[in-house]
């Protein structure tokens, strides 16, 4: 069945098509919650109550955007109000160590030494860049998932964040300089690196 097709029986509160519809996006949506939260069970409860809003708000889709777009943004909306929340609890921690989980890259950082093929595919790695995420202020973090792992244009974020095009490239460029700093001043990094290249030797 046609995705719009199955849009329409969701609006008339068809459950099973719902499901349906949603079943290709709930690796993606749990990834964008993971790397706003950090925390595999967080994640897991925020998109659930994200596709919870998604059926309950779906009938007021018009289909002006794409559902996968309509989606996102419900998804990013939900885990922005969850960062909020714990905004203060976050800020006392960003300079603590943070427990990760496995996960997958899904876009090149800049700058990195190794391929981004090495980025995706090692989850070794994967782990060690959302801690790296982790430690970014909401704001910092915000852009860089909007930017980088949803691949959102400027104008898509400007308009999602309510402010201009110049204050979203600004805090972006703030946000890369800020995850890159992190990322060169650890020394867990230059240990991946001498492993991933003692496996790329062994192949």
């Amino acid at each position: 069945m046609l995705e719009k097709d199955l849009i329409k029986k969701c609006q008339q509160g068809d459950v099973a098509a719902f499901e349906e519809l949603i079943a290709s996006y709930q690796k993606k949506v749990y990834t964008i919650a993971y790397r706003y939260m950090g925390r595999k069970e967080e994640a897991e409860d925020l998109a659930q109550e994200a596709f919870i809003k998604v059926f309950k708000s779906i009938k007021g889709f018009r289909g002006e955007s794409s559902f996968q777009t309509w989606l996102y943004h419900v998804v990013s909306n939900v885990c922005r109000d969850a960062l909020r929340k714990n905004s203060r609890r976050a800020e006392d921690s960003l300079d603590c160590a943070v427990t990760t989980e496995k996960g997958e890259i899904k876009r090149e950082v800049p700058d990195w030494s190794l391929s981004p093929e090495l980025v995706f595919e090692n989850k070794e790695l994967g782990e060690f860049l959302q801690s790296m995420i982790n430690q970014l202020s909401p704001e910092y973090k915000t852009v860089i998932i909007m930017r980088e792992i949803q691949d959102m244009s400027y104008e898509e974020i400007a308009n999602e964040l309510n402010c201009s095009l110049g204050t979203v490239k600004s805090r972006l460029n703030r946000a890369r300089k800020s995850l890159r700093d992190k990322i060169e001043g650890s020394k867990e990094l230059n240990n991946i690196n001498h492993r991933l290249s003692k496996q790329k030797e062994g192949n």
